[in-house]
């Protein structure tokens, strides 16, 4: 390796510089998001946006919405891997957001399990980590801690160039790693501009904490840093006064019955006079680095009563919604953009949306995207929101960059070619050769693999399943990233008739976690399969009615889940309806969820009047307890 010139005092761990000796730069990858559902939001609405210009499968966002909700705002809460994230929103966002808070995985385990409720007695089970969430914290561990700076450097760089000149970052840590962060934050975006440490001391120590031969742990640490000090935002937070303060201080009280405090200081002539400070019309004491007065989300005794109302959503890391909103009043103000690339459960937003601030959330989980979801729709008058992801333009650059390094064959059929095979030798099957729409075979069973940028259709299993029968062979398995909606029944019944057993498999976006693979951390799961009726209680109406739901492979739920279902619809945990369903994004136009405190789930949703008669699709999406989501279209005719 060459040889690093030293100018300056700085952290250094393996990976952080080339062979050459330049310091490795952050990979700024930028790909189209795809709008996958859009909340709060009418078609009509979205239509007049558009111009009329129809969609496929899943609008491809494009970012021409003004800087107000009025202009055509909407909020963002993206599913994905946040470097390629926030690489992807550099386009339209760098030097844009007002205040950026992460609060990533400290160093357990733990951070990515979540407890779950199940059905109506919502009794919950704990959900451990899937294999990305693993996967994740891995990358971030690894065998050593030269793992998280590589990662935090990565995506501190993204961050900076984010904010606004008058933004914030806000990163929350605890003991175990915040004495590590401090110099990578120094080093990226100068010691000139720390706004200090915050120490949140979240409660008291108590005899359930001790472990080990050291003090207790009582507090987080959260690193406030601006991107140019002197043109950040910042707005002083004053606190009540205690009542300890208050009765040794304003010990006086006047004819009215106000309380005040004296308060002396010598007049032009010198003199010493008092001056009365009264007590509620005093500011309060200003917010010092020291915040103690904000317990954990958790030590809320309302977060056990059964049917109780609180923040509580089920994520042992959940913060409270106290803590975020001093942090977004102090760093921001109202309309400003403020963002959180580890969502987690939402508070960040949830908070950000009370507050009249715009946001952008970002997370790796199923599960805190579904959570966050839910949890923003509980808001009284919630401002529309949009469900983003990378979908087939991280999986087009994925197979860009892992396939094709042979040089024999032209760059798209050699990655094609790779593609297949390791997609089949991670399904545990083998390639075949001269066929037209079978790629593999895996037992007794043939396997057609779907393409990574297009949903597989009907015809494109149709051409499948009569190959497959032509061959005299009785078994397909198709794996396929995304699919054209209203399949699943109509192919199996199908494929049934022209003697051939028809599996339907998801291939999990595990495929693309390069230690995932590696590890054999993938499972490819069946569909899940969902059953409406579409009534018409009156002229112009229909009514959604849900008559069955069943998650395949249940030997592969943990024991615990599946002793607390009672019935199939215990599985569900949200279920909605677009009326008008165009093959493109989702517009969300009935939903019905279950909440901690209500656990009924209704099956069958408000009637919907059409405007006028006509032919239409009605998408109906479920998603289950554990954040997989099924859709199921029905085509039908209104009179």
């Amino acid at each position: 390796m060459a040889k690093i010139e030293i100018t300056k005092t700085e952290l250094v761990w393996p990976g952080k510089y080339n062979e050459d000796g330049t310091i490795k730069e952050v990979p700024r990858i930028s790909l189209p998001f795809q709008v996958i559902e859009t909340v709060n939001e009418s078609r009509a609405t979205r239509e007049a946006k558009k111009g009329g210009v129809q969609g496929t499968l899943f609008d491809v966002y494009e970012g021409k919405e003004g800087d107000t909700f009025e202009a055509g705002w909407r909020n963002k809460l993206i599913w994905g891997d946040n470097l390629l994230v926030m690489g992807s929103l550099l386009e339209k966002f760098a030097g844009k957001i007002d205040l950026i808070y992460i609060d990533p995985p400290f160093a357990t385990g733990a951070d990515f399990s979540f407890t779950t409720t199940v059905g109506g007695s919502g009794e919950e089970v704990i959900k451990e980590q899937s294999a990305i969430e693993e996967k994740a914290y891995r990358d971030m561990w690894g065998s050593d801690r030269s793992s998280w700076f590589a990662m935090m450097a990565e995506r501190l760089r993204l961050v900076r160039c984010l904010l606004s000149p008058r933004g914030t970052l806000c990163l929350h840590l605890d003991w175990y790693v915040g004495h590590h962060a401090r110099p990578v934050l120094d080093e990226i975006f100068g010691e000139e501009n720390s706004l200090g440490e915050i120490v949140w001391a979240y409660g008291s120590p108590s005899g359930g904490r001790v472990s080990g031969a050291k003090l207790v742990k009582a507090h987080d640490l959260i690193f406030a840093y601006a991107r140019d000090y002197g043109n950040h935002k910042y707005k002083i937070v004053y606190l009540p006064y205690s009542e300890k303060y208050v009765k040794d201080w304003f010990k006086f009280t006047d004819d009215t019955g106000r309380k005040y405090r004296k308060r002396w200081r010598r007049n032009d002539k010198g003199e010493s006079v008092a001056e009365r400070q009264y007590l509620d019309e005093s500011l309060g004491v200003p917010a010092s680095t020291v915040w103690s007065d904000i317990q954990q989300a958790y030590a809320d005794p309302r977060a056990y009563k059964e049917g109780v109302s609180s923040e509580i959503t089920g994520y042992p890391t959940q913060k409270p919604e106290r803590l975020l909103e001093r942090i977004i009043e102090v760093s921001s103000e109202p309309g400003d953009i403020v963002a959180d690339f580890f969502c987690g459960s939402g508070t960040t937003l949830a908070v950000a949306e009370k507050l009249g601030r715009r946001w952008i959330g970002c997370d790796l989980g199923r599960w805190a995207i579904h959570v966050t979801r839910k949890r923003l729709l509980g808001i009284e008058s919630c401002k529309p929101f949009e469900v983003l992801n990378l979908g087939k333009y991280e999986r087009q650059y994925w197979q860009g960059v892992t396939f094709g390094k042979a040089k024999d064959k032209p760059l798209a059929e050699r990655a094609l070619y790779e593609y297949l095979a390791f997609i089949l030798k991670l399904y545990g099957a083998q390639p075949v050769a001269g066929l037209t729409h079978l790629h593999g075979k895996k037992g007794r069973a043939l396997v057609h693999v779907g393409a990574v940028d297009a949903p597989v259709t009907i015809a494109e299993i149709d051409a499948a399943v009569d190959e497959c029968a032509k061959l005299k062979q009785g078994e397909l398995h198709v794996l396929g990233w995304e699919w054209e909606m209203g399949l699943y029944d109509l192919m199996v019944e199908a494929a049934k008739k022209k003697g051939v057993k028809l599996l339907l498999l998801q291939i999990p976006r595990e495929v693309m976690e390069q230690q995932a693979a590696a590890k054999g951390d993938v499972r490819f799961f069946e569909l899940a399969y969902l059953e409406a009726e579409i009534k018409r209680p009156k002229k112009l109406t229909a009514q959604v009615v849900l008559k069955d739901f069943v998650i395949p492979n249940t030997e592969l739920i943990p024991e615990e889940v599946r002793s607390k279902v009672k019935k199939w619809s215990d599985y569900i945990d949200y279920w909605s309806v677009d009326w008008d369903f165009r093959n493109d994004t989702f517009m969300q136009g009935w939903v019905a969820y279950r909440t901690r405190k209500e656990r009924k789930l209704p099956l069958a949703c408000d009637a919907h009047t059409y405007e006028k008669a006509g032919k239409y699709r009605i998408l109906v999406k479920v998603i289950d307890i554990f954040g997989n989501d099924t859709s199921q279209a029905f085509d039908v005719e209104v009179k």
